[in-house]
């Protein structure tokens, strides 16, 4: 075992690849339409073990981990995963610590945690401190893609197969030009689930403040309770008029790249709930710190999408609202990997098989065919 003077195991090597997976039907959403989703995955060894990290967006970000990110943290100690993510935040400080790079260092991030609660035996929710046994989910999809048939059979799929009991659809379809459709969508949807259900919308920045508001009467109509991104994300002070402005909860923070976002989406007072994603914030170093940012607040946080490796992290937070049981992920993350949570009756359990680390292992044989590098 390589060891520094304290005995500790040494980062070895780091390895990344890059996967592509198409979808199963072009998908969209109020602003950005896509068929297959790229997937930028980290291995981290030291010690004869292995930990395995992933992120979502750029194959830019392997280029990130490889050029920037593996010289950093190659030689360090396994335990000190908060010093090798200040050390990468600082390796990066030219190459845009916001967007790809930001997703490089998340990912990095992911895997060093993963390896060290392999190599304590732990599952990496109890390496964390567990504050829960489980973790709520959110069935998550609805695009604006989807005709009645696919949306209905989709929202039925989680709430009556699975028994989620809460569900989000896409809405804002077309930059928010077709306000009828997604008012059509939205009444679809609660007649899809029933009354008790709960019905989240999310609107991917695509609405201007006013038009939020004024959906808002169709929304209590309905019972939505969940307003996502109603506006860009860059606009808190859009944000907060629309909080004021509305019965839903509003929410926003999925495109958090640092901890200083947080704090100025909290201090404008933006959202109700603040959401963040691990796979873009900085992993779960950061995740973790957002996530004492909001509760400081008196606010509960969200896991945005990559619902597997938020689910240790999510149970290691007392102020957790749920995790986004996102379509595509899942797909993904239960092809690409094994391990897979199940969110039969509304929630998932991280660690309660007792495996170590987060729990997934990447199918080699399987990934192949989806390999770009």
């Amino acid at each position: 075992m390589p060891a520094v003077p304290g005995g500790d195991p040494l980062v070895t090597s780091v390895r990344t690849a890059v996967y592509t997976v198409p979808t199963g039907t072009p998908e969209a959403d109020g602003t950005l339409a896509w068929n297959a989703t790229t997937v930028v995955t980290v291995h981290v060894e030291a010690a004869g073990r292995t930990g395995l990290g992933w992120t979502y967006g750029s194959p830019a970000a392997a280029t990130a981990v490889r050029k920037h990110l593996a010289p950093v943290v190659t030689g360090r100690s396994v335990w000190d995963v908060a010093a090798a993510n200040e050390a990468m935040t600082r390796a990066v400080r030219n190459a845009a610590r916001p967007g790809v790079a930001g997703h490089a260092v998340s990912a990095v991030d992911i895997a060093l945690w993963d390896l060290k609660a392999r190599l304590l035996g732990l599952p990496l929710v109890r390496l964390l401190g567990g504050a829960r046994d489980e973790v709520p989910v959110y069935g998550s999809g609805g695009f604006t893609t989807y005709d009645d048939q696919q949306q209905d059979r989709q929202l039925r799929g989680w709430t009556e197969d699975l028994g989620i009991p809460r569900v989000k659809i896409k809405i804002g379809e077309s930059w928010g030009s077709d306000e009828p459709r997604d008012r059509a969508r939205i009444t679809r949807a609660r007649r899809s689930i029933g009354d008790t259900a709960r019905l989240f919308v999310d609107a991917n920045g695509a609405y201007g403040a006013k038009q939020a508001i004024r959906l808002a009467a169709h929304l209590d109509a309905e019972d939505v309770t969940w307003l996502e991104e109603p506006v860009s994300s860059d606009d808190l002070a859009g944000l907060a008029q629309v909080r004021q402005g509305v019965r839903a909860d509003v929410t926003a923070g999925e495109y958090g790249y640092t901890l200083g976002y947080f704090h100025h989406m909290l201090a404008a007072e933006a959202v109700d709930c603040l959401q963040a994603d691990v796979t873009r914030c900085g992993g779960i170093t950061v995740w973790l710190r957002a996530a004492a940012l909001a509760e400081a607040r008196g606010l509960q946080i969200s896991g945005h999408c990559a619902p597997h490796l938020h689910a240790h992290a999510a149970g290691a937070v007392p102020n957790l609202r749920h995790l986004e049981w996102f379509h595509d992920h899942v797909a993904i993350e239960n092809t690409l990997f094994t391990g897979a949570l199940d969110p039969s009756g509304g929630a998932v359990r991280p660690g309660a098989d007792g495996v170590p680390g987060h729990g997934m292992t990447l199918s080699e044989a399987t990934a192949e065919k989806y390999r770009e590098s």
